[in-house]
């Protein structure tokens, strides 16, 4: 049986660009939307292991720098993660003394979390790790690039929005679905 003839989407000299596998023929522009996520996420990974935080973990201290004590819930939903995810981040947070948990005194069933004055110093260092890799992300990309590579991210998280909109949850988004033509 013959293989079926591909069209590839990778430069053919590049060795650290392979040919995408036959199965995602169909959907190259997602597939290579995969690599790049997860490709940005070990580098994400490789910058913040100085702060002494794992990938993810920054997204729970932004947020708490941002909106000061939130309930564990809201947490949960603001970061779109497994409850047992964010338990386990907070479990590493509070013990590394970055995030403080305690009862809510609204509703003691409830339990508020709060970025800890210690985590300050985190900030600056997680905004450097990621004023870093913007520039290792960008590299090469001239500044009319770069705005257009951003408006098209939008357009393309919107249309991911609405679609996981239609799931059981807003899926995390917090841009309005782009109208047709605009960005």
């Amino acid at each position: 049986m013959k293989a079926p003839t591909r069209h590839s989407t990778a430069a053919p000299s590049d060795p650290d660009c392979p040919e995408p596998p036959s199965a995602v023929e169909g959907g190259p522009v997602s597939h290579a939307l995969s690599r790049v996520a997860r490709l940005h996420r070990i580098a994400a990974g490789k910058r913040l292991r100085g702060a002494g935080l794992y990938p993810g973990q920054e997204f729970v201290m932004m947020h708490l720098w941002d909106k000061g004590p939130v309930r564990q819930s809201e947490l949960i939903k603001a970061c779109d993660l497994d409850p047992s995810t964010v338990t386990k981040m907070l479990q590493r947070l509070e013990s590394a003394g970055h995030v403080r948990r305690s009862p809510d005194p609204v509703d003691r069933r409830a339990v508020l979390v709060e970025a800890t004055e210690e985590s300050c110093a985190l900030l600056s260092q997680v905004r450097g790790a990621w004023g870093d890799l913007e520039g290792a992300t960008l590299a090469g990309l001239g500044g009319g690039e770069r705005a257009e590579l951003m408006r098209l991210l939008r357009k393309v998280e919107a249309n991911l929005c609405g679609e996981a909109a239609e799931g059981d949850s807003a899926g995390g988004c917090a841009v309005p679905r782009a109208p047709d033509g605009g960005g």
